[in-house]
């Protein structure tokens, strides 16, 4: 069945189209055009905005289910649960765990194949477990291993090559090997709960690193003297920063420093998500650790943040309200620089033949509908 939708503004990351309807059928966006007619399930899009479906590179998990459980119905739930929020793709986020845990959990990621009705998982991000226990945060420390290629290419088989993204610290023995020959295997390598000093960030940039991982958090801080991570993110233009816009992780006046700093073509929203999300307060688990999930967000028990309960739809509306940046913007930072780091022409855009992926938005940024391959798998009801 075909889906027109009629009168809306489509906005992408380098224009907007105002009053103008879009034709999606068989998982693509067949036309665009004024006055379309066809034989279609007909959406009134007047007043409303229509943006790239969201991708999110870095989530653990949502209502209850979490990519370490190894659980192939658990990842069907997940996946159906974040179309509720607009993503409609996603590299489901692995932690520090044992080489068992971590090895289960693979092979269950690189078998999932997610039906139509929800979000398209299109790949694997590794966070952990080569990464500095100085800045382990909610990275079990005792699991916490230097980089080893031998491993990794084993995991990577182990997830049938679905593994898209690394978190790694560069600095750690082996690192800066690692970061040259993972970005050789064309793995995103993102810089993250890393020790790493100004100069060590730049010779890892040099070899490879391109992103890096939930900016602000678990990274060497700046100092006027050593900028550290967080200052090499911040000026080195080759750096996507993955952010989480959820003011608990990062004070508002921070997302609008990244935002001047880095500008929208350099940042990646994030969720960071873990279980607890779309979920009561309360007690929640994360990689084998207790989390205490509040209004103040999700905390290890010695105080150390354990991932979000963030959505991005929620987070497109704190970053607009935090910078007061344009609709264009927007579209960069949740789905358009995504694509582009995952080296996918097919998605963060709606153009002919992109796929129909797509998120409706009235004129408070608030989530209308979520069409994914061209059906509508959620509506607000009003």
């Amino acid at each position: 069945m075909s889906l027109l939708i009629k009168g809306v503004t489509v906005v992408n990351a380098t224009e907007r189209l105002e009053n103008i309807d879009v034709l999606m059928a068989d998982g693509k966006i067949q036309r665009i055009a004024k006055e379309i007619q066809a034989d279609a399930t007909i959406i009134d899009g007047t007043g409303k905005y229509l943006l790239p479906g969201f991708i999110d590179m870095h989530i653990h998990g949502s209502v209850r289910c979490d990519a370490m459980d190894a659980s192939d119905e658990g990842l069907h739930t997940m996946a159906a649960s974040l179309l509720r929020e607009g993503t409609t793709s996603f590299l489901a986020t692995t932690m520090t765990q044992s080489p068992e845990n971590i090895e289960a959990a693979l092979a269950v990621l690189g078998d999932f194949k997610p039906t139509l009705e929800e979000a398209e998982m299109v790949g694997v991000h590794l966070e952990g477990p080569f990464v500095s226990k100085k800045r382990a945060g909610a990275q079990p420390l005792e699991h916490i291993t230097p980089p080893d290629m031998a491993l990794f290419r084993k995991w990577q088989q182990l997830s049938g090559h679905r593994i898209k993204e690394i978190t790694i610290a560069p600095e750690e023995p082996g690192g800066m090997e690692a970061v040259k020959a993972l970005h050789a295997d064309g793995v995103v390598v993102s810089i993250g709960h890393s020790d790493a000093t100004f100069d060590e960030v730049v010779e890892a940039v040099e070899l490879g690193v391109s992103q890096g991982t939930h900016l602000y958090n678990q990274m060497r801080p700046f100092h006027h003297r050593e900028p550290g991570v967080i200052g090499a993110t911040w000026l080195l233009p080759e750096i996507k920063a993955e952010l989480i816009a959820d003011f608990i992780h990062s004070h508002p006046q921070a997302v609008l420093m990244a935002y001047k700093m880095k500008t929208a073509a350099g940042i990646i929203l994030i969720t960071d998500a873990m279980r607890a999300k779309g979920m009561p307060y309360g007690d929640y688990d994360l990689g084998g650790q207790l989390v205490h999930v509040t209004e103040t967000g999700a905390h290890l028990p010695n105080g150390s943040l354990a991932g979000s309960v963030l959505t991005m739809d929620q987070a497109v509306r704190n970053m607009h309200q935090a910078t007061n940046c344009s609709l264009e913007e927007l579209v960069q930072m949740s789905s358009f620089n995504a694509a582009q780091q995952l080296q996918m022409t097919n998605k963060g855009r709606l153009v002919e033949q992109a796929d129909a992926d797509a998120v409706l938005l009235d004129e408070r940024l608030t989530l209308v509908q979520t069409v994914k391959a061209g059906n509508i798998v959620y509506e607000v009801k009003s």
